[in-house]
């Protein structure tokens, strides 16, 4: 079996995008999901490229990586090769090797939630558990229960709302009217919503953005937060619910979030509106 390894051109997005939408599947891991690339698109489709490594088999894509960080991949293995060991070992390698253009730095982590061999081998290769991460997951046969949060799906119009919550709701956020513009003009955001809850006093309080994979697949609630000024008034759960309605309309068949383990607030949110925690995960970490 030959495998390659490339960086696509911004022209392939479309195309990784749908390879990452059919290989979400209910039942499995909380992976990689093109709701991930979809958020990220809001600094552009040349840095959501330069950022992805894919492997491919006879041209058809076998594994996704993206690169959060230069020195932490995010990995997603296609369900049909997930016990497949001479894949595992051609990753690894890559994953490994300091020249070989996937991860630098002397410390690097691989998130790797799919692909059983691929777990095992970097097991097996003396890679180390990291921080533990939470997955959630929450079906959505049946329909949402309504809050009394108003809930709006953020236009044009509600943009600088969306934006201020968002700042508000995470100190190092850079989000701007002009990257969400770059982002709702993406592939991905054409299966996507962002949504602002407002208070009785018309507050933007809090947003979320929910990204779906196609109808009967799992969908992924990715960012949510609640303004600083506006927490400990059940906001959380409400957005979270509105957002899982959201996803519902979309026809996903489930709602996903994963979140630091260590952030209890976060679980105990989810938790709330219905989500299902799942075992925690760890990510993998090499010094090299």
């Amino acid at each position: 079996m030959h495998i390659e390894r490339t960086t696509p051109d911004p022209a392939a997005l479309d195309a990784v995008l749908s390879d990452l939408a059919s290989w979400q599947q209910d039942g499995g891991p909380v992976q990689l999901h093109p709701g991930d690339l979809g958020w990220h698109m809001r600094f552009g489709p040349d840095a959501v490229a330069g950022a992805l490594r894919i492997w491919t088999v006879g041209g058809t894509a076998v594994a996704i990586g993206f690169l959060d960080e230069k020195s932490l991949i995010r990995m997603c293995v296609t369900p049909s090769a997930n016990q497949d060991e001479e894949l595992a070992e051609a990753l690894v390698r890559d994953l490994e090797d300091p020249d070989s253009g996937v991860l630098t730095g002397d410390r690097v982590v691989v998130e790797a939630r799919s692909g059983a061999a691929l777990r095992s081998l970097l097991h097996r290769r003396g890679w180390v558990d990291d921080d533990p991460w939470t997955p959630l997951v929450r079906d959505l046969r049946d329909p949402v229960e309504v809050t009394d949060l108003r809930v709006e799906i953020a236009g044009p119009e509600l943009i600088a709302d969306r934006v201020a919550v968002q700042r508000a709701a995470f100190d190092n956020s850079t989000f701007s009217a002009d990257r969400w513009t770059v982002m709702s003009q993406s592939a991905a955001y054409r299966h996507a919503r962002c949504l602002v809850g407002y208070d009785s006093q018309d507050n933007a309080v809090a947003a979320a953005t929910v990204w779906s994979a196609g109808a009967g697949r799992p969908g992924l609630l990715e960012p949510m937060g609640v303004h600083r000024d506006h927490r400990g008034h059940g906001h959380g759960t409400a957005i979270t619910l509105a957002a899982a309605a959201g996803l519902r309309d979309l026809g996903a068949s489930s709602a996903t979030v994963a979140t630091p383990s260590s952030n209890e607030g976060a679980v105990a949110t989810y938790a709330s509106a219905g989500f299902r925690p799942l075992p925690a995960v760890t990510d993998f970490a090499l010094t090299r």
